[in-house]
């Protein structure tokens, strides 16, 4: 595990992305449901993984019921379908893909019983991160298509280019719960962070991070 802190610029989850074009839905041609609401113009605009980060934001808590990211310990997560700063159009809930979980994987961090492995879009500004992966793993390996259909939604961007960021967090004991609701909207999502770190706060003892964009058609 590495002892540096995670770089808030560099965690562009957000928690105040996404609702829009996420927050409504409709049928689509993959048997799922795809948001019908526009997102907004910077998500118009952005064609590239670094328009994207101009429109998005940190997760740098703000006061002290959010938990902040940025200060805690960092390990390094891997993908084999993430390529160029692009996830694999294979991981995507679109007529592209087969909503399949992506591949992931880290080196085991000193003290954690498991891990809370969270996805979440930061590709448009709005009133609360998307959520498309909840999952609790014992494992530090996770092979393509791990995560069920109940803990897992593939990117489905209604237009444009999003940003889709994974966050791992070291767990000293299992949280009674994995908080936030998924694939659905998250305005509160460092406070429901928070909570997970314990009463005295320690609980998670680091993050790892990955992202990358998707665009809508690809």
């Amino acid at each position: 595990m590495k002892n540096t802190k995670i770089n808030a610029a560099l965690l562009a989850v957000t928690a105040l992305c996404l609702s829009v074009g996420c927050s409504e839905k409709n049928s689509t041609d993959n048997g799922y449901e795809k948001p019908q609401t526009t997102v907004t113009a910077a998500a118009d605009t952005a064609d590239t993984e670094a328009e994207a980060e101009e429109w998005a934001y940190s997760l740098t808590a703000s006061n002290d019921s959010q938990l902040d990211i940025s200060r805690l310990d960092s390990f390094e997560v891997s993908s084999g379908d993430l390529h160029g700063g692009v996830w694999d159009s294979d991981i995507t809930n679109t007529k592209n893909g087969t909503n399949r979980s992506p591949q992931l994987s880290w080196e085991p961090v000193d003290g954690a019983s498991c891990y809370g492995v969270y996805m979440v879009d930061t590709g448009s500004a709005g009133s609360g991160s998307w959520m498309h992966w909840k999952s609790l793993a014992e494992e530090t390996s996770l092979p393509a298509g791990w995560a069920p259909a109940s803990e897992y939604v593939g990117p489905y961007p209604p237009e444009g280019t999003h940003v889709y960021e994974i966050l791992v967090f070291a767990f000293r004991e299992a949280p009674e719960k994995l908080k936030g609701s998924f694939d659905n909207t998250n305005p509160k999502l460092l406070e429901a962070f928070k909570v997970m770190d314990g009463e005295n706060g320690g609980n998670i003892i680091a993050c790892g991070h990955i992202k990358g964009t998707y665009t809508h058609g690809e």
